[in-house]
């Protein structure tokens, strides 16, 4: 049966590179697959469950209602003049600085969903405003978003501890070589690939106000409070915050943007819900449908046919946790799901292979995070290339190269 899904999934990647409807291609694959499995209640299952998941939900409609108030009161455009013609003058190094920044912010806001949706906001509107072509901009907060990695508090992190017997500090400062490395390789090659596609400029975002347009520096605020709120609670350098929530933030970013520029209380609540209703239709209707697709290939046996072939790969279980994970990733848009099989069945008989536990656990982890960073299907790419008004596909393609290379050297560093 899982040939039958394998098929799928190749007419699934022709049609979506062709650039038919990505919801409707996903939600048609995953349903078609789910009605040959003799299991159409599992596409309907999968549909309604992500329809009401509530940490994704709450990031992605308040982060996107948010941005809708900062262009109904115009500080968007107050940030992208502050910083836009400025930016331009050193544009070779934004895309790797806006790699590296989100890297760093991801690792305070450990969710990839939440950090994009966050950073995104703020990162992706700029760089198109200094010229940068918005697949490559939205691929560079992408690329970074696996910073959570040197996060304690990442699931993958205390269970590898556990398995090892060890504290969660050793596992993150046996991999932080590998995870940073990793990261400024994604900076990088996401650098030269936008040299080589000729996207770092010559691109200009079209800014809405007249040319004798004057920057208001404290509406400009605005827009980066929300995201400063979050990561100084997310770092404890202001305790009274570590409790704000993501909607919180953005709640008191849109009040401010209203108190600063005095526009109508009635207008900037009216906006603030249609922002998040078109979010809900734009972006999480992708991600509905990325649900959809993945309960189809997990109901034609798929999934877990591509874990057992990587679990039954004992000789060569360094490539089996690396690349197994990372495939699955790219296939799945989650690497958590290959990355806890394999450290569940083989990462305690390590030693028995040569591996250190934790070294072994970790490039797994590893591995499915870079793989989820160049997947048309992750919640993270969905959400970029929402901002950038572009299909999930060219992100992907414009991140693969970087994370492909930067999974081999951390391959090679840590086992």
């Amino acid at each position: 049966m899982y040939i039958i899904g394998l098929l799928i999934l190749i007419a699934t990647i022709y049609f979506v590179i062709k650039r038919y409807e990505i919801r409707t291609v996903l939600i048609a694959s995953g349903l078609l697959m789910c009605i040959i499995a003799l299991e159409p209640n599992t596409a309907f299952e999968a549909f309604a469950s992500r329809m009401t998941t509530g940490g994704l939900i709450q990031a992605i409609l308040s982060v996107l209602a948010f941005a809708h108030v900062m262009k109904l009161t115009k500080c968007d455009q107050h940030l992208i003049h502050l910083l836009g013609n400025g930016l331009k003058k050193v544009r070779p190094i934004l895309v790797p600085a806006a790699v590296l920044a989100t890297y760093a912010i991801n690792i305070a806001l450990p969710s990839a969903a939440g950090a994009s949706a966050a950073v995104g906001a703020v990162f992706i509107p700029v760089l198109m405003a200094a010229g940068i072509h918005p697949a490559l901009a939205g691929a560079a907060v992408l690329s970074g978003t696996f910073g959570s990695m040197l996060n304690p508090g990442l699931s993958h992190n205390p269970f590898i501890a556990e398995l090892a017997g060890v504290d969660v500090l050793e596992v993150i400062a046996t991999h932080s070589t590998a995870s940073i490395v990793a990261g400024i390789i994604g900076a990088i090659v996401l650098t030269v690939v936008g040299i080589i596609r000729k996207e770092l400029k010559g691109h200009e975002f079209e800014l809405e106000q007249e040319d004798d347009f004057k920057v208001n520096v404290i509406k400009a605020l605005v827009v980066v409070i929300p995201l400063a709120l979050l990561v100084l609670g997310a770092t404890e350098v202001v305790p009274p915050l570590a409790e704000l929530s993501i909607p919180g933030a953005m709640l008191i970013g849109a009040i401010l943007g209203m108190i600063v520029t005095k526009t109508n209380p009635f207008e900037v609540t009216k906006t603030f819900f249609d922002g998040m209703g078109n979010a809900y239709s734009s972006v999480m209707g992708i991600i509905i449908a990325a649900a959809v697709f993945v309960a189809g290939l997990q109901a034609l046996g798929v999934i877990d046919a591509l874990i057992a072939a990587m679990i039954n790969f004992e000789a060569i279980a360094g490539i089996a946790g690396t690349f197994g994970p990372f495939l699955l990733a790219v296939i799945s848009g989650s690497g958590d799901a290959a990355a806890f099989a394999f450290n569940e069945a083989i990462t305690p008989f390590a030693e028995s292979f040569g591996f250190g536990t934790v070294e072994l656990g970790s490039i797994a982890a590893l591995a499915g995070a870079l793989g989820r960073t160049m997947s048309p299907v992750a919640a993270a790419t969905i959400i970029c290339a929402g901002y950038a008004q572009v299909s999930p596909v060219e992100l992907a393609k414009r991140t693969a190269p970087g994370m492909i290379i930067a999974t081999i050297v951390a391959m090679i560093i840590l086992l």
